[in-house]
Formats: structure tokens, C-alpha cells, sequence
């Protein structure tokens, strides 16, 4: 398996969960996270670049599926 480097990551990229949902789309990345664009709530979330399975096709797809990843998103 190839290592993730997330330099790769552009904005506005899909990210996408484990199950194939569709969880946000790129803002920027921020250190070691992804901040997401704001969400229906308003806010930002940030993804731990630790969820990160690959990047493929210019989409960002995490080894969570999306109910874990909204439990447990961090609001920036």
C-alpha cells in the first residue's frame, strides 16, 4: 500500500467515507488535517489525516463510513 501524501490533497476535492457517502468537499489542509468547507450546519470540520485510506481520482476516501465520521468530526 502506498504511503498517503497529503500534499496530494487539493481544495475542493470530494472526500468521501468508507461506505461511498459523500461526507464533505476539501476547504484546505490544515497541519496534519483536512479542514472541510462548512457543512449544513454552518461550520467547518476537521479530518484527522490518520482516517485517510487513499487518494484516488482526485477524491479524498477515508477508512471511517460516514456516521463515524460525522460522531466524531472535529468542529473548527
Amino acid at each position: 500500500m502506498t504511503a498517503i501524501n497529503i500534499t496530494d490533497i487539493k481544495e475542493h476535492s470530494n472526500v468521501i467515507a468508507a461506505c461511498g457517502t459523500k461526507v464533505g468537499d476539501v476547504d484546505h489542509v490544515q497541519g496534519s488535517d483536512i479542514k472541510l468547507t462548512k457543512h449544513g450546519d454552518g461550520k467547518h470540520h476537521l479530518i484527522p489525516s490518520a482516517w485517510i485510506g487513499e487518494i484516488r481520482d482526485g477524491k479524498v476516501i477515508l477508512n471511517k463510513d460516514s456516521q463515524e465520521v460525522k460522531d466524531t468530526w472535529i468542529e473548527a
